[in-house]
């Protein structure tokens, strides 16, 4: 049996944006109405842990509010012909509901929290977080989010995977978040690339197999599969 061709795409705040989910770049550096240093770094939570337990809080019930897009969805229907693999910036769970595989979430994720004390103890999490949630060793439940600052423990295997692509698709991200924007540079040399944007900040002098789709994520979507079906 012929192998399938690898695609790995690296999704950013873009594609989650058309479900209804904010960003915080396209709003001077807020996130609903909060600066990221205030709900986003280890330095908040020490400062002011209730109000980031209830910034998540409020994210995660979000969540529940907003569906899947096209986008989303024209990713589950390239896996039938693909392997594809996810990597995304996103803390949301959209790529999982719509049907994705193999998704890596660089940031973290709001359906889970973990152990102050044991990074490595994670529970998955739909209701409000409060102090009086606890691991089994009895230290206090923290938002699985990496903050700015933070090491990014799953980097090392996207950084893997991104070196295996046929085909690399980088969707509604301004690549300037790092350190996963150096992932575009771990693909070998002249594979495809494909930048999904409405404001596209990356040329073909940097890399010259690059297909740029100036669109929003749903429609760029909709292109690239028509271009690789």
């Amino acid at each position: 049996m012929k192998q399938k061709k690898r695609i790995v795409i690296l999704t950013g705040a873009g594609i989650s944006a058309e479900s209804g989910i904010k960003t915080f770049r396209d709003a001077d550096g807020l996130w609903e109405g909060h600066d990221i240093h205030d709900v986003a770094t280890p330095e908040a939570w020490q400062r002011n842990p209730a109000l980031v337990l209830e910034f998540y809080n409020q994210r995660r019930k979000q969540l529940f509010e907003v569906e899947p897009n096209a986008a989303h969805k024209f990713i589950t229907k390239i896996q039938e012909k693909f392997d594809v693999h996810v990597i995304t910036q996103n803390v949301d769970d959209l790529h999982e509901r719509a049907g994705n595989k193999n998704v890596i979430h660089l940031h973290g994720e709001l359906r889970k929290v973990r152990s102050t004390i044991n990074p490595s103890i994670i529970y998955n999490w739909d209701t409000d977080v409060t102090f009086k949630d606890t691991c089994e060793k009895g230290s206090q439940l923290r938002p699985h989010i990496v903050w700015f600052g933070e090491d990014v423990p799953e980097l090392s295997r996207a950084a893997i995977i991104t070196q295996s692509a046929d085909i690399l698709v980088i969707i509604g991200t301004s690549m300037q978040v790092y350190p996963a924007a150096n992932l575009v540079y771990e693909v070998i040399p002249g594979t495809p690339i494909y930048f999904i944007d409405p404001k596209p900040n990356i040329s073909g002098n940097q890399f010259p197999n690059l297909t740029v789709i100036s669109e929003k994520a749903t429609i760029g979507m909709e292109q690239l599969v028509e271009i690789l079906t």
